[in-house]
């Protein structure tokens, strides 16, 4: 029947009619049925009661509101109204007549009561409210008081009163425009009397009406499908009929709005004459409350003024009745407090509304909280000013801190409110108890409100208690124990009203049920967690429950799935952090009830269950007897399960019948039925997943959850709890979106909102298709890579051939330009000089492979050692060469033979060797461990690694980089979408107790199997399509390129293949399948990532960003090659068998097994050919020694150019980029900032006023009260205007202060005179850190209090210490000062400094022990995003006396102002990285002798400089952060002393100008290569042992004379008053710049005689000296000028670059020169070739010689014939 079955009827067929008021319906059962056989709904609304007549006609009582009885025929679909009531009928009934009879009851019932008028005198007026709404019926009550208090009722004959619309309708106009004309009203005239009854008869009247108008329009929006819980609060008891789902009318939303901001409006204007009226008697407090109780009846109505006013008078009213209570009767506490807690509730219900978002922030209220305050004051302790109170964490747009504004300013109301009518329940609850004795109770029934008050005795709780009150119901447990004796009277007061107060979101739809036990006060109740109390909270019953999500689980089953799901399970993802605890509730509905489930579900884990691993929380099987009404299967999951857990994943899998039979037939299962098959559903089901909570108000009045319990009998109309005691609960309920909520994901796709995952998306696509772009171009210079070459020397009548492979090395300069020759030697025979060439393409480059076919006569045998040489003819760099090794296979008996080089062949680098012989290596050298590791390590970087080999691999695979490019970047994208899916998992994973942290950083065990988990599903599709692509076999048969060479040189040769076994490989056309894969992932990912993205916001979405680019970018550096380094290690080490056979080489021989018919008849038909085929003699140039020395000497020469070159461009880019880092670090409008600050504070041009002319402490003061308060708050604008928007700025209005301003005493302690006089025994001397005073005292330094004064006041006179004050050691003039002392913070309005500092004045604060006064504050000029640290410092000294200073230090805490900063210091830190490595090398090569040269010194000098600026740059980004963080928490409003950061900044500024310094000074170091410029430094070397000698007898005479001068003129002097000074002084005369008038006025002898002295002795002697000895040694350095090296390699860089750029031509010489050595190289002797004719001569001899032998037995045997 579902809750709240109202009325049951059972015909003569016992055919049974049940009202549903939940379900707003009719339900029908025949006998033997549990399933409805009819369900009536159409127009009724809450129908209490009903009849069914003999024909079928149903009569009910269908609107609870009107009283209104339908009439149902037979088979209609919609009933037909036949009577109205006045009130609701409790019973209907119908004779044999057709007679209709409603029972109901009317005048006993004190709410339907409303009081218009009372009066002394028996005639008076009475303005009656309107009637009835269908009838304008009004029934009158009157009731007569005698003098003895005794009441007679009379019920008078009902009236018709119909409202004046047009009178209501124009003072509606009237308000709304405010006119003058307004009080020109009757109405408001009438309410402008101040007369009891005509004010209330008239606000009652109207709240009425207007009671009705804003029914009529919360009807109408409803009926344009406007939600009726966004809108309105129900009343207890009352339901809307069901509307029709339709779409939400905007137009009609406006129309809402505007009809209720008119109607608000009206009832702000009214309220005020409530308020006005005064309490003066019973009648007029029961007057007013039924006045507000009908006023505050529309809560969706009323403003925040119109609360607080209204709120105000209940108060007042209740504390006037609570005064009352023992001398007025019963019924008319009853009567007025029936009155007054409905005004509580209507107030309570309003105030909450906006803020649980069941009513709208009215307009008024909007305007209000946005308005400009008249009393505005730019202190940031104002709310005002406080932004922090209203933004939406970083959001601080102009929309955001409106509305949160209003949220502030209402939930400010709200606790107010809930303060006052807690007060207000108790003083009710106490007058109601005087009146009450045992087993009496009250029941106040409202629409707003349900309040019943019980008095019992402690023995009914011997019992199960069971207290029901509406739909809400308390049960308490047996034998509570309330520690009260057994007859004691105690009253149980239960409270319902219609809406939770705020604090959590999920209780917007829960009523408000409060339970208390009052003896005299409130008794707290504990009782046992195992005997709870059990409470049911009813909800809103016009809740809206969505309807459940189909799961299409069939179309699963035979898909590829490479989601994370694809497991035994449908595996569902549910976030369920909350900050209070909350159950869950699943409801599943199959398509099919026959079937049934199993269900699973752990927490922040993937649930496991099969026959090997049992990891869950909870299971549980649905089988269909299960099954309820409502063909659901549900579980429950409560709040103490959940609790500390912040995700759950729950799995459901459908058992088989073999399963079903086992498990559902057995009621004493006790484990899962287990399985290992993959989920298999036959049929799809829906499901919903809702939250339940409980609730409870604590003494702050927060919501807490701790001791309560969600119980099964929850649901979506109410919540069961069990609590351990009593209070005020609500419940809370939340259904819970799909795992990803597309409908909010399509609402919320603004590109602008989710810039960081659409930016995301874009930029990969756009490397990928960059990448693609280089791929394609690289894949067809690869295949001009795969030729094997013939050489160019083969001879066309050789037909013996060689595969010669050659591997360069991939050293820096590896790949050689120079012409390659060799010579191979064989067993048999050794070639001639044999060149490696290609006229088609470069050859011999750095990291390249290059196969050569070599033809000779006939078989070498076996290979011994090859000779192999370069001729140096490259270009610089490109003459080098570094070879690896060379294979070299005979193809005829397919050997191999491998000779391995690993050395460079160059003459400026290794042993400077272009010619070497490199030996056939056997196993032992081919198994050597460098040799293997350098192969492996190759091969597995440019072709393992996948982002690597894109840019490296070897161009033989047929993985192309295009393919490789698109594995790479599936792979990615899987990643990132894998990783996103995860994201809140793994990061809520940190909060598990079995954490392993390392401060920040937190590895969990579901952190690991999540990260195994990520990979392991990443890896498997990326593997299948890395092995589609890589096992592809070609679309055309091939031929290597091998075969195509040996093709080329000998067309009829015939080539035998003897195929081997291939490895398994995919036909061409899988190509397609891979390519359509590779597009299916990537897409299917891009739209997760963007879903997820947009789900995630963007903020959260840069976190995610940057953890996956880290590890992204963290695992191609740094993981996968440590991967495949030690992986190749470990094969070099243990797998050395096969190792040497590498498929490095491999890819380049042909795996066939090739046999060019190596028969005897094909070996001898070699021999027979001509012997006197003629071969170009080979001409090569191999360089002798004098010309390897002369070409090592031209190259080193090189190489010194291009260091030197390197050398001045780093040092160009340092000094670049050091200079920017440096000037950009000084802002140029720090000089300004100061400038600005020291004339707006020190006030120099003010004589009263002048901060450095105070001398005397009234003098200090007046600066302090007339100028310094004043300037540290913004004042009004030059024409009257209030310094709006500048919280917190100075007078200025520029410069903003961060915090507050500080003044800060020192004081001395008063103590016995060290020198006894008869003056006085006590001195108050200079201020040291001894004896300072440290004792806290009262105000006016007194040891007792006087007078009470404010907390600023008093704390001015309290000790504090630096570490509490966060200040440090100052620095002053005449003495230094700790940083403790007795501080006043200039903090609140400017009226507040005002008085304090006069009352500071008065209190003496400033005496004669006071020996500093130091003021901070910190400013922050936006404009210029300058931060100034000011102190004012004024020392008191004992000879008396005032001295003032002030400080201003700019400060700028962007450590990076522009990208191009950021740029220009990292390229800073590469280089002194550089440079780093540069000394390391030069410590290590020089060792001690480094330490010798000056140079070395500036190196050190600039990377320490370096390094500690850099720290401090970190440091300060640190705490401009921290500073950032404490400014977004408070608004700007603590105290940040920049004192320690003032210190810092200076350090960083001596810093940055010693390493400009040094980094300017080594300009000098590049002069070394200039002899002229090099004298300066020869100078200072030959003069320093001299220099050395004058400075300590300089040294001596200049002490001598500032010793001189201090003590004769210390006290005539002010540039003698220190030493320091009169050091300054001398040191400027010894410069010439003196006044000698001076010394003359100080003394007329003294001062020009030791003036004279000085100018002769130092002037004039030593000064020439000094440069007598400079004189001196530079005419020795110009003497000693040695022939400096650098002076041939400068003139070498000056003819190339000439030659370069053409600004000198080629001599004839030169060009003779260069002639004559090719000649040389090229002239051929013809005695060289006698060797080679001797040895043609001799095989021509020996051929004829074999011929005429093998002819001779021929001849022989005819002539025997």
């Amino acid at each position: 029947m579902g809750p709240r079955p109202r009325d049951i009827f059972i015909n003569t067929n016992n055919t049974i009619y049940v009202t549903s008021q939940a379900a707003n319906r009719i339900i029908v059962w025949s006998e033997g049925n549990t399933i409805p056989i009819k369900n009536i709904s159409g127009n009724i609304s809450n129908p209490f009661s009903l009849f069914v007549t003999t024909a079928g006609e149903i009569y009910v009582d269908s609107d609870n509101s009107t009283g209104r009885i339908d009439k149902w025929t037979l088979n209609s679909t919609i009933g037909i109204p036949i009577m109205y009531t006045c009130a609701k009928c409790y019973d209907v009934f119908i004779d044999m007549n057709n007679n209709l009879y409603c029972s109901m009851t009317w005048t006993n019932d004190l709410t339907e009561q409303i009081i218009v008028a009372y009066s002394a005198v028996p005639t008076f007026q009475v303005r009656l409210p309107s009637g009835d709404n269908q009838t304008s019926l009004l029934h009158l009550i009157v009731y007569i008081r005698d003098t003895l208090n005794c009441i007679a009722e009379f019920n008078l004959s009902s009236v018709n009163v119909i409202p004046d619309s047009v009178g209501i309708t124009n003072l509606i106009n009237n308000i709304q425009h405010l006119s003058n004309g307004i009080t020109a009203n009757p109405i408001v005239q009438l309410l402008a009397s101040e007369n009891q009854n005509v004010v209330a008869q008239l606000i009652i009247s109207l709240s009425q009406e207007l009671n009705k108008m804003n029914n009529g329009n919360i009807d109408k929006a409803i009926s344009n499908g406007i939600p009726v819980t966004s809108i309105s609060i129900s009343s207890l008891g009352y339901q809307i009929s069901p509307w029709l789902s339709i779409p939400i009318n905007k137009s009609a939303l406006v129309e809402y709005n505007t009809e209720l901001n008119k109607q608000a409006n009206v009832q702000d204007y009214l309220i005020t004459f409530i308020t006005n009226l005064a309490i003066t008697s019973l009648d007029s407090i029961k007057l007013q409350a039924s006045a507000l109780a009908q006023f505050t009846k529309a809560t969706n109505q009323l403003t925040r003024t119109t609360l607080t006013l209204a709120a105000d008078r209940c108060y007042q009213l209740t504390i006037a009745l609570y005064l009352k209570r023992t001398r007025i009767p019963y019924e008319d506490v009853q009567t007025a407090a029936t009155q007054l807690i409905q005004c509580a509730a209507n107030l309570l219900s309003a105030v909450n509304g906006p803020l649980q978002q069941r009513t709208t922030i009215l307009n008024s209220d909007s305007l209000r909280a946005t308005t400009f305050p008249s009393d505005y004051d730019t202190d940031l302790e104002s709310e005002w000013s406080n932004l922090n109170l209203f933004a939406d964490g970083n959001d601080f747009s102009w929309e955001t801190i409106e509305k949160g504004r209003n949220i502030y300013y209402q939930s400010q109301l709200a606790n107010q409110i809930a303060i006052q009518m807690n007060d207000l329940v108790s003083l009710l609850t106490s007058t109601l108890n005087i009146h009450l004795n045992i087993e009496q109770s009250i029941l106040i029934n409202t629409s707003q409100v349900l309040m019943s008050l019980k008095t019992k005795t402690v023995e009914i709780f011997s019992n199960k208690y069971i207290q029901q009150i509406e739909n809400a119901q308390i049960q308490f447990p047996d034998n509570l124990n309330l520690n009260l004796t057994k007859n004691s009277k105690i009253s149980i007061r239960s409270i319902i009203e219609p809406l939770a107060s705020f604090g959590i979101a999920n209780t917007n739809l829960s009523r408000l049920v409060t339970f208390s036990i009052i003896e005299e006060n409130e008794i707290s109740i504990q009782t046992n967690i195992n005997h709870p109390i059990e409470i049911i909270i009813p909800r809103d019953p016009n809740l809206i429950i969505p309807s459940m999500v189909l799961q299409n689980v069939t179309s699963m089953n035979f898909t590829l799935d490479f989601t994370p799901y694809n497991q035994l399970f449908h595996l569902h993802y549910l976030d369920i952090t909350s900050s209070l605890s909350i159950s869950i509730h699943f409801e599943i509905q199959p398509l099919n009830i026959s079937l049934a489930y199993l269900f699973i579900y752990k927490f922040d884990q993937l649930p496991q269950l099969n026959s090997s691993i049992n990891n869950i929380d909870g299971w549980t099987l649905f089988c269909p007897l299960n099954l309820t009404n409502e063909t659901l299967y549900k579980y429950f999951i409560n709040n103490q399960q959940t609790s500390g857990h912040q995700s759950i994943i729950y799995g459901l899998r459908e058992l088989n019948s073999t399963e079903m039979m086992d498990s559902c037939s057995n009621t004493s299962i006790n484990s899962p039925p287990i399985t290992d098959q993959r989920f298999n559903f036959t049929s799809n089901y829906q499901l919903r997943i809702y939250t339940s909570g409980c609730y409870y108000l604590d003494k702050t009045n927060q919501w807490k959850s701790d001791g309560l319990i969600v119980g099964p009998l929850t649901n979506h109309y109410e919540t069961q709890c069990f609590s351990s005691h009593l209070t005020s609960f609500a419940g809370g309920f939340i259904i819970l979106p799909e795992s990803i909520n597309w409908s909010y994901i399509f609402a919320n796709a603004d590109f602008m909102k989710n810039k960081t995952i659409y930016l995301t998306v874009i930029c990969v696509s756009v490397i990928y298709i960059i990448l693609i772009i280089y791929a394609h171009f690289k894949d067809k210079k690869d295949l001009e890579k795969l030729g094997v070459t013939p050489l160019p020397d083969n001879h066309q009548s050789d037909e013996y051939f060689y595969q010669i492979i050659i591997f360069t090395g991939q050293r820096k300069g590896a790949g050689t330009d120079s012409n390659v020759h060799f010579v191979l030697y064989g067993d048999n025979d050794e070639t001639h000089i044999r060149t490696l060439t290609d006229p088609h393409r470069k050859i011999l480059q750095r990291g390249g492979i290059d196969s050569f076919i070599m033809a000779v006569p006939k078989s070498l045998g076996l290979l011994n050692y090859i000779r192999i040489w370069h001729d140096n003819t490259g270009k610089g760099s490109s003459s080098s060469w570094f070879l690896k090794y060379i294979i070299i296979r005979d193809l005829q008996t397919m050997e191999k033979f491998h000779f391995i080089s690993q050395r460079w062949f160059a003459v400026e680098k290794d042993d400077g060797k272009i010619e070497r012989i490199l030996s056939v290596a056997n196993e032992i050298e081919k198994q050597n461990f460098s040799y293997l590791l350098t192969k492996r390590t190759y091969h597995s970087i440019s072709d393992g690694h996948l982002w690597f080999s894109i840019f490296s691999r070897p161009p033989s695979n047929k993985f192309t980089r295009i393919q490789r490019c698109t594995c790479c970047f599936v792979l990615f994208f899987i990643s990132m979408f894998l990783n996103i899916m995860y994201y809140d998992l793994s990061n809520e994973a940190k909060t598990s107790t079995d954490s392993l942290s390392f401060g920040s950083l937190y590895i969990t065990r579901q952190q690991i199997s999540i990260g195994i988990i990520v990979e392991l599903f990443a890896l498997i599709p990326s593997l299948l399509i890395v092995q589609l692509f890589r096992r592809l076999q070609s679309r055309k048969k091939q031929i290597s390129p091998l075969h195509q060479t040996l093709y080329k040189i000998k067309p009829e040769l015939n080539i035998n293949e003897k195929q081997i076994k291939k490895k398994f490989s995919f036909p061409w056309w899988c190509i397609f399948i891979a390519y359509g894969l590779s597009i299916l992932l990537v897409g299917l990912s891009i739209i997760f990532i963007i879903a997820r993205g947009i789900e995630f916001g963007d903020e959260k979405t840069q976190k995610w960003l940057i953890s996956i680019l880290s590890g992204f970018f963290s695992s191609i550096i740094f993981t996968q090659p440590l991967k495949i380094i030690g992986l190749a290690i470990f094969f070099a080490c243990f797998c050395q068998k096969n190792s040497y056979d590498d498929k490095e080489a491999n890819e380049y021989l042909d795996n066939n097994q090739l046999a060019l018919d190596n028969d005897e008849e094909y070996l001898h038909s070699i021999q027979k050919k001509s012997l006197f085929t003629y071969r170009q003699p080979i001409r090569v140039n191999r360089l002798n020694e004098s010309e390897i020395n002369s070409a090592r000497q031209q190259r080193l020469k090189e190489i010194h150019m291009w260091s030197i070159i390197r050398e001045i461009l780093i040092y160009i880019c340092f000094l670049t980029v050091l200079y920017n880092i440096i000037y950009s670090n000084r802002n140029s409008n720090s000089f300004l900032q100061v400038n600005h600050s020291r004339k707006f504070f020190l006030n120099s041009r003010q004589i009263n006023c002048d901060y450095t002319k105070i001398s005397k402490i009234d003098e200090y003061w007046n600066w302090l009260q007339n100028n310094f308060i004043e300037n540290i708050r913004a004042q009004q604008w030059y024409n009257g205007e209030p310094p709006k928007n500048l919280s917190g700025f100075i007078n200025d209005k520029s410069n903003r202060l961060i915090g507050w301003a500080t003044m800060r005493q020192l004081r001395v302690k008063s103590t016995l005179c060290q020198v006894q006089n008869e003056i006085t025994s006590t001195c108050q001397y200079d201020y040291s850190f001894h004896n300072e005073d440290k004792y806290s005292y009262k105000p006016g330094w007194k040891n007792s209090i006087i007078k009470n004064y404010s907390s600023s006041i008093t704390q001015s006179f309290q000790y504090s210490t630096s570490k509490d004050l966060n200040t440090y050691v100052y620095v002053g003039e005449h003495g230094r000062y700790s940083g403790n002392g007795y501080v006043y913070e200039f903090r609140g309005r400017l009226v507040d400094l005002q008085s304090n500092l006069s009352l500071l004045h008065q209190l003496e604060w400033i005496n004669n022990q006071t020996r500093a006064i130091i003021i901070q504050l910190t400013l922050y000029n936006p404009n210029v995003q300058l931060f100034t640290s000011v102190t004012f410092l004024a020392e008191f000294l004992s000879t008396t006396g005032i001295f003032t200073t002030a400080r201003f230090e700019p400060l700028s805490f962007y450590a990076f102002t522009s990208i191009i900063q950021l740029i220009c210091l990292i390229i800073y830190m590469i280089i002194i990285l550089y440079f780093m490595w540069i000394e390391i090398r030069s410590v290590l090569k020089l060792k001690w002798k480094y330490f010798q040269q000056l140079w070395s010194y500036i190196e050190i000098g600039i990377i320490c400089c370096s390094w500690i600026s850099m720290g401090i740059y970190i440091w300060r980004y640190n705490e401009c952060k921290r500073i950032g963080q404490l400014f977004n928490e408070t608004n700007g409003y603590v105290y940040i002393n920049l004192q320690l950061t003032s210190y810092i900044n200076d350090i960083l500024i001596f810093l940055l100008g010693f390493c400009c310094f040094f980094g300017t000074i080594k300009l000098l170091k590049l002069c070394r290569f200039n002899q002229r410029l090099c004298l300066f430094i020869q100078t200072l070397q030959y003069a320093g042992k001299e220099l050395l000698s004058f400075s300590m007898m300089f040294s001596i005479v200049f002490i001598s004379f500032v010793s001189l001068f201090y003590l004769l003129f210390i006290s005539e002097l002010d540039s003698c008053s220190s030493l320091f000074k009169t050091a300054r002084m001398l040191f400027e005369m010894t410069l010439m710049q003196f006044n000698a008038h001076q010394f003359n006025q100080a003394s007329t002898f003294l001062g020009p005689f030791c003036f004279s002295i000085f100018i002769i002795l130092v002037v004039f002697i030593c000064m020439s000296m000094f440069i007598a000895i400079i004189n001196d040694n530079f005419r020795r350095a110009k003497e000693n000028v040695r022939h400096n090296n650098n002076e041939d390699i400068i003139s070498f860089m000056i003819k190339k670059f000439q030659y370069w750029t053409g600004m000198k031509k080629v001599t004839e010489e030169e060009i003779l020169e260069e002639r004559n050595i090719q000649m040389r190289s090229e002239y051929y002797d013809p005695i060289e070739s006698f060797p080679d004719k001797i040895d043609q001569l001799l095989n021509a001899l020996n051929q004829i010689y074999i011929t005429q032998t093998m002819e001779k037995p021929t001849r022989i045997k005819e002539t025997t014939f």
